[in-house]
């Protein structure tokens, strides 16, 4: 593991030393005019070379312990990078207690992953999915060196990384494969959905019904605004000119198994780490673009649809009737203020699905600069 350590060291260092960057030479967002850069660590500035190795690395099942599963298996580009599940499964078939985040606009959020407020960097957090035990997904813990080797022998990688990385004395390394991954990571961008094109000005991008949907969203009377607002639907959100990252955890009554708040062993949220009781079930609100390719929802895939998602708010919090996490989530003492009852009339429902809907970006689940290379080269 000691690869890894020293992989660590340098992230934290690197992060003490954060700085906002647009690009570097060859580099450029592909961004309407109207959204705001992503910030860039200083120590791994954006590169078209760079993104280029971490797309390959991002799609490569030998980057696992048995060469079953890359990146991509749990973020597939068609399914808006989610992988479809409940709850991923790890290269060895161990189940992971959450479901995969979508990477869509990762590069804006200010905190990654489910309920971690301390993990702000994606190639820290590209770390545990490739090296962590508890549970396995990628299984690399221990075969650092067969990571570093691969980077050397393959052909293609033996070129790729030092032109991704020509200040290097010796860039085959684990931390420049991280450094490549969160590179890629940061440009699956998606601003052009019907959503987009109607801010934009054309306004027939959205339809009579998606409009009425829109002004729900964005009502007191739902409140989904207040953490799903912004340009890219979280209030966990940053970019290169925020003077203040947003950061934030909700419960949102999904559940109460013993009518104090509880939720699942496995699953306890920000209380995992902070040890308390008030972050009982709090977890970071996900962003919303391509929700209608996400599916199924919540942290754990316990929601399996949009409808029933639009169910579980209306009524406050989620009532499980019977069986282990029987129980009201509506009357959880830790319950987010902004999780009430409403009324929605069967029109009005429609509308705010068919706005949802609207923030589908068919663009990203498409593009070739995101889609796995190996599939086109022999």
């Amino acid at each position: 593991m000691r690869h890894l350590a020293i992989v660590v060291v340098l992230l934290t260092i690197g992060t003490l030393a954060w700085f906002f960057w647009s690009d570097t030479d060859d580099y450029r967002w592909r961004l309407p005019a109207n959204i705001p850069q992503p910030s860039v660590p200083s120590d791994n500035l954006m590169s078209t070379v760079k993104v280029e190795l971490g797309r390959w690395l991002f799609h490569d099942v030998r980057l696992s312990v048995n060469g079953t599963t890359s990146c991509a298996t749990c973020h597939i580009q068609s399914l808006a990078f989610t992988d479809g599940k409940s709850r991923s499964i790890g290269a060895t078939g161990e189940t992971h207690p959450r479901s995969a985040m979508s990477l869509v606009n990762v590069a804006y959020v200010s905190r990654l992953t489910w309920a971690n407020p301390f993990l702000d960097r994606l190639e820290v957090q590209a770390l545990t999915p490739m090296f962590g035990e508890k549970p396995i997904e990628m299984g690399l813990a221990g075969r650092e060196s067969g990571v570093v080797e691969l980077l050397r022998t393959d052909a293609r990688y033996s070129k790729l990384v030092p032109r991704a990385f020509p200040d290097d004395a010796d860039p085959y390394s684990i931390l420049n494969t991280v450094r490549a991954i969160a590179s890629f990571a940061r440009s699956i961008v998606s601003f052009d959905s019907p959503y987009d094109r109607y801010l934009a000005g054309d306004t027939n991008a959205m339809s009579h019904a998606q409009v009425r949907g829109m002004a729900l969203f964005f009502s007191e009377k739902l409140e989904c605004f207040h953490c799903h607002g912004g340009f890219n639907f979280t209030d966990s959100s940053t970019h290169a000119k925020a003077v203040v990252e947003a950061v934030g955890f909700h419960n949102t009554g999904l559940y109460n198994i013993d009518s104090n708040g509880a939720y699942p062993e496995d699953n306890k949220g920000l209380l995992e780490l902070t040890g308390k009781r008030r972050d009982m079930g709090r977890f970071r609100a996900p962003g919303l673009r391509n929700i209608a390719l996400t599916a199924p929802y919540m942290h754990d895939g316990s929601i399996a649809t949009l409808d029933a998602v639009i169910d579980h708010y209306q009524q406050g919090g989620r009532l499980i009737r019977e069986g282990p996490f029987a129980g009201d989530g509506s009357r959880s003492p830790y319950k987010s203020v902004f999780v009430r009852e409403f009324e929605l009339s069967k029109s009005e429902r429609a509308d705010l699905l068919s706005f949802l809907h609207a923030l589908t970006d068919a663009t990203v689940t498409k593009d070739p600069a995101l889609s796995d290379p190996f599939r086109r080269t022999p």
